[in-house]
């Protein structure tokens, strides 16, 4: 079995295309790709914050407080318009002629010593994501409306000093029970599990292939057969490197998302990154890799299973990317706000490990139910490896 190990792992080791998708993805290519994506972003946003917006103002004489606020955002530039319906200034800002138009009521009266509630309108396009028109208007409106408030309440007889008991009656002072490390793992801990699980399953997948449906191609499996060397040893001794690939891919991801976190953010000035790694202790990183150990045993026992079975390597990738989604599926609902790790979710595979580790993240993990998910993983893992090594044994599976 050792030997079949280090045959099959050296011939991986100088596989330029295993060397890319078990350490050059993971060290490299994945954080530079997750970098570029943050960093374009960050640019978008930024971009859209300083982005300068066109605007008309209809009945601007009816609130000079608000008009003049407007007027000296950095965020917005006036322009002149002879159109007052709704409807034209809808087909205005269609035609670009501007960004945004704000219709005052004609009516309006700041000084008005009735109770009526006025209606303006705020007329643009909100379909960005980024919708920051919407965001200066409600910080300007909710500063001009909060005046309002004060000038009312004071022409009723309120004085200022009560002003805020009257406009909020009741206030709350929320004392949060969580500890530091339980809002961070509650925030990031799925994520970490969403990052971990599927670089298992990556970093599994072409070894898998490639000893297997790979061997079946360049016509190698037969010579490994005829050697004097048991079949469960050969299958056994593939199984090995298989899984050291998926644990070895998922550490080098980790170590490098670390490594690139940290100095990103040091150079930043972002200690996220180290607060996050501070929560973690060495007990804790050894029960994620507890956890992750029987788990890849799971996809390398399947992933080599569907190689073996597949006549060619292009038949094992339709084969195996199929479980990919699979495994994603379990991967997402434990991100969901309300999952948490019970006796219930404890069984179901896949999810039962991206929850421990959130909770791990946490600090709040019950380890009954942390040890009844390594029982229920170890035990479907052992079912599939006895799977794996019975399905080497038939020669119609080999031989197709």
């Amino acid at each position: 079995m050792w030997q079949v190990y280090q045959k099959e792992l050296l011939e991986l080791m100088r596989d330029k295309k295993t060397l890319m998708f078990v350490v050059l993805l993971p060290l490299l290519i994945f954080p530079l790709l997750f970098g570029l994506m943050g960093l374009v972003m960050s640019n978008v946003s930024r971009q859209a914050e300083a982005e300068e917006h066109r605007y008309v103002i209809i009945n601007a004489e009816r609130a000079p407080a608000f008009a003049d606020a407007l007027f000296y955002h950095k965020n917005f530039k006036k322009v002149e318009t002879e159109l007052t319906a709704a409807e034209d200034l809808k087909q205005a800002i269609r035609d670009d002629k501007f960004d945004v138009a704000i219709v005052i009521p004609a009516d309006f009266d700041v000084s008005a010593d009735n109770l009526n509630q006025s209606k303006w309108q705020l007329i643009h396009n909100s379909s960005s994501q980024l919708d920051m028109i919407s965001k200066h208007f409600n910080d300007l409106l909710k500063t001009f409306s909060k005046k309002l408030q004060q000038d009312k309440l004071a022409g009723l007889g309120v004085s200022s000093d009560k002003v805020a008991a009257v406009l909020e009656p009741v206030t709350v002072e929320r004392i949060n029970t969580a500890e530091s490390r339980e809002n961070i793992g509650e925030k990031i801990g799925g994520f970490i599990a969403y990052l971990l699980v599927p670089l298992v399953l990556a970093g599994a997948s072409y070894p898998a292939m490639d000893i297997g449906a790979g061997e079946k191609e360049r016509g190698t499996l037969e010579t490994l057969l005829i050697c004097p060397i048991s079949r469960s040893a050969i299958v056994l001794g593939k199984f090995l490197t298989v899984l050291t690939t998926g644990l070895v891919s998922a550490a080098l991801t980790v170590i490098s998302f670390g490594g690139w976190g940290y100095l990103i953010g040091s150079m930043a000035g972002v200690d996220v990154v180290a607060k996050t790694m501070e929560t973690l202790g060495f007990i804790d990183l050894t029960l994620i890799l507890a956890l992750l150990l029987p788990l890849s045993a799971i996809f390398a026992a399947l992933l080599l299973s569907l190689s073996i079975y597949a006549r060619s390597y292009k038949e094992a990738q339709n084969y195996i990317g199929p479980v990919t989604m699979v495994v994603f599926m379990p991967l997402v609902v434990a991100i969901l706000p309300g999952v948490e790790l019970n006796w219930k979710t404890a069984m179901v595979p896949v999810l039962n490990v991206a929850l421990s580790i959130k909770e791990l993240v946490k600090g709040t993990i019950d380890y009954l139910l942390l040890a009844a998910v390594l029982g229920s993983t170890l035990l479907i893992a052992a079912a599939a490896i006895a799977f794996c090594v019975s399905w080497f044994q038939k020669e119609k599976v080999l031989f197709r």
